[in-house]
């Protein structure tokens, strides 16, 4: 009786050894969920392995899925997250106004909600955003165009062509406003003249943010308006995925050689293949905005949240779903070119050299 009493005693005390010696954050059964829309950038990737680290790093537990761009899977991995019992969803939707439903579902079950650089529309049960600065991102595009042309100089007419991103992604027109800021003066000057007149954002707007559809468009624009040897001086493209495509009608119609180089091509997340081609002098300029940044200020808002504290924010006032404003954290985007990348990808640790071979 006397053993059975001192086994019993010994595995109480291993269980509650076991219980309490987790760790961190894990040992008070939190669980995290990290919804990110597909694996298919590089960037999304990027996203969820450095939030999943940070997170573990914490202590906390992670659960982590990819939703290969479908919003109905979306929706199913973060029903799956809030019956699993996760305290906090960070979400970087597919379609910002399709997931109100579930994210009623986790109110009531008392989960919170950071939007992860993608805004959730239309709901009101999102309790932070956290994202770059994305009217800012728009604004470097604009000013680095505004630069290489000499616009402030009295320079031009130069023939520009506007591509903007997904329609379904709020931040598309926050990258669009922004650029638009600066480059609309000139339009209206005529410093810049817009061949194809298309302009509106519902026109030059890529579902999806679609690589095949930009390149598509782009065989469009050069057959209608620059078949006949006009020049094309610069393309406003928000992003790396719509630059590569770009990239690639602009080749497949001789652009690239000596009488005929490349025009000014923006772009934004300095995907490896992107940064090659702007090391050979494709695509000009791409947005770095650096994942572990962002994914270390999540971490902090959702430690925060998850010991019942406010989440850090910076800006109360600009990111209006529709519902209400949402408290955010803007990071600072900057951009790289063929003068700065080695600085700022590959001395700060997020590329190697042979990464962009």
């Amino acid at each position: 009786m006397l053993k059975k009493l001192v086994a019993v005693f010994l595995s109480t005390a291993l269980l509650a050894l076991a219980m309490t010696g987790c760790g961190g954050s894990s040992s008070k059964g939190n669980l995290v969920g990290v919804a990110m829309p597909t694996q298919s950038l590089q960037r999304w990737n990027q996203d969820g392995a450095n939030m999943k680290a940070a997170l573990e790093e914490k202590g906390y537990a992670v659960d982590l899925q990819y939703a290969n761009n479908d919003v109905n899977t979306q929706i199913q991995q973060l029903e799956n997250m809030i019956t699993k019992g996760c305290k906090v969803l960070v979400i970087a939707s597919i379609d910002g106004s399709a997931i109100s439903d579930v994210l009623a579902k986790a109110e009531k079950n008392k989960v919170q909600v950071i939007a992860y650089d993608r805004l959730i529309m239309q709901s009101p049960n999102v309790s932070y955003y956290a994202t770059f600065d994305n009217f800012k991102v728009g604004v470097i595009q604009g000013q680095y165009i505004e630069e290489k042309l000499g616009l402030k100089e009295g320079k031009g007419p130069y023939n520009l062509e506007v591509f903007a991103g997904s329609p379904d992604d709020n931040n598309a027109t926050f990258f669009y406003n922004g650029a638009m800021s600066i480059l609309k003066p000139y339009i209206d000057s005529g410093k810049l003249v817009v061949p194809s007149g298309q302009m509106d954002f519902t026109t030059v707007a890529i579902q999806g943010w679609d690589s095949a559809k930009a390149q598509s468009r782009m065989d469009t624009l050069v057959t209608a308006n620059y078949a006949k040897g006009q020049k094309l001086d610069v393309v406003l493209s928000p992003n790396d995925s719509l630059a590569i495509g770009i990239v690639a009608s602009l080749k497949n119609a001789g652009y690239g050689s000596g009488d005929k180089p490349y025009p000014i091509i923006t772009g934004q997340d300095c995907d490896k293949p992107n940064v090659i081609a702007m090391i050979s002098d494709q695509q000009s300029m791409s947005i770095f905005k650096d994942t572990r940044t962002l994914a270390s200020k999540v971490v902090e808002m959702v430690d925060a949240l998850l010991q019942g504290k406010e989440a850090p924010v910076n800006d109360t006032k600009t990111y209006d779903n529709g519902v209400k404003v949402v408290p955010s954290f803007l990071c600072d985007p900057v951009y790289a070119d063929k003068t700065n990348y080695k600085e700022i990808l590959i001395d700060s640790g997020y590329y190697a050299e042979a990464d962009l071979k």
